[in-house]
């Protein structure tokens, strides 16, 4: 009887030591090797780097540096507007709302972004829909509480892709595609409409672009000195206004529509028409980071919930809500990260990260991620292996280079990584160089 309690002694050890090795994820010499990669990197030590691995399998982090420290993450945004996207909204968007009163139809944006948009599929539904109508058309924009463009952005940008104006009722993209052949000014305008108003002018504000348009009217000029030896494909936001709106809808439909206002938002009665499935607008907004679709998506969201378009109280109730239990307080002002008023941890991009990894199916989040060596904004990095290691989103503007995500190691784990690089001096290439160094070991490695 005296043998039993060394027995047990034994068994509880071997126990002890199992549970041990079964969990140990990571080594002090890895911490060590990990550490020196980020912490002394040449590159990393000229601005300001904020770092989270962890294990979701295992909920444990792996390392850290900074992670709870406020940065500002560009693009990264993105990643809590696709999150709450795929919370809030259907498989199916919600592309119209309708009441008929008498031989009247009433109708509203939802915030649909794929309304004649030239890259979006299935984008006919609402001109399919009002087609089919015989009653006289009203639009009425009442339900739309937001500025055409969101807090803190560059008053500057407006004639750029990147900061497209948001609306109820978006219409091709609200931009205008200018298209032609090599050293050709045999233009091909996209919506027609803006067609008579190009102008050719000799110098354009100085500047060296071939095309710009002017910041209060939809007049575009092109450089006439430019013909440019490459073709030409270029999207440039325009002046949106609801008399727009419905010119540019009279075109496509060939009916009258007229606007109706002081009558509020869609009343309880309304009636809803779906256009086109949630993920392909979620996976262009990822994929190449389409900051207008971002926006779009969040105003969705506020439709989907308040019935009313406000930025502010969609993402009120998404931190209120789906995301009321990150590590951080969110500082979140826009969907898609062009503001530096949003603030942001890398333990809190970890958290959503690991919602998505959990609760979405990993084809899914994998196809609308940017995949290394393949898709979207990293398809020039991560790409010296037969299949992607690295899912994840860029966050870049001046001075900030953030890439948060998914790194697929070679002994079969999935980690959750977030990096924050802020306050980088000059060009955010070396930073992106550095990054893969350091992801491409942890693959390797971990």
């Amino acid at each position: 009887m005296k043998c039993v309690p060394s027995i047990l002694l034994s068994l509880a050890t071997f126990l002890l030591f199992s549970a041990c090795t079964s969990t140990k994820l990571i080594t002090r010499k890895e911490q060590k090797i990990l550490k020196n990669q980020i912490a002394d990197s040449p590159i990393f030590t000229k601005g300001f780097t904020g770092f989270q691995l962890y294990d979701p399998e295992n909920k444990t982090v792996l390392h850290e540096q900074a992670a709870d420290k406020y940065f500002t993450p560009a693009s990264n945004t993105k990643i809590f507007t696709y999150y709450a996207a795929s919370q809030i909204l259907g498989d199916t968007l919600p592309a119209l709302k309708y009441v008929i009163r008498g031989d009247s139809l009433i109708f509203w944006g939802t915030g649909d972004p794929s309304l004649l948009h030239p890259h979006i599929t299935d984008n006919q539904k609402i001109i399919d829909f009002l087609n089919q109508q015989t009653a006289q058309l009203f639009y009425c924009p009442d339900n739309f509480m937001e500025e055409r463009y969101g807090a803190g952005w560059m008053w500057d940008d407006y004639p750029y892709y990147f900061q497209v104006e948001m609306a109820a009722l978006p219409i091709y993209g609200n931009f205008i595609r200018v298209q032609a052949p090599p050293k050709s000014r045999n233009f091909t305008i996209t919506p027609d409409y803006f067609s008579k108003q190009i102008k050719g002018v000799p110098t354009i504000n100085g500047q060296t672009a071939r095309f710009y348009r002017q910041r209060e009217e939809n007049i575009i000029e092109y450089n006439e000195k430019s013909s440019g030896s490459s073709s030409l494909d270029r999207e440039l936001p325009f002046l949106y206004s609801d008399n727009l709106l419905l010119q540019l809808l009279q075109d496509s439909i060939k009916q009258n529509i007229q606007l109706i206002t002081g009558i509020g938002s869609p009343p309880v009665e309304s009636q809803t028409i779906y256009g086109g499935p949630t993920d392909s607008i979620m996976q262009r907004m990822m994929l190449i980071s389409d900051n207008f679709l971002a926006e779009q998506l969040i105003l969705l969201c506020a439709s989907e919930v308040f019935d009313t378009l406000n930025i502010r109280k969609g993402i009120g109730f998404i931190k209120d809500s789906i995301l009321n239990d990150s590590p951080d307080e969110l500082l979140w002002y826009d969907g898609s990260g062009l503001t530096r008023y949003n603030q942001f941890t890398p333990r809190s991009l970890v958290h959503v990260l690991e919602k998505i990894y959990t609760e979405i199916p990993s084809n899914k989040w994998q196809s609308v991620f940017p995949s290394g060596g393949q898709t979207g904004t990293i398809k020039n990095y991560f790409g010296n292996q037969p299949h992607p290691y690295v899912y994840a989103k860029t966050g870049t503007i001046r001075n900030v280079r953030c890439l948060s995500g998914y790194v697929l190691t070679k002994s079969g784990k999935t980690l959750i990584f977030s990096f924050m690089n802020n306050a980088i001096p000059g060009s955010s290439r070396p930073w992106t160089e550095e990054m893969e160094k350091v992801l491409g070991w942890i693959h390797e490695n971990l």
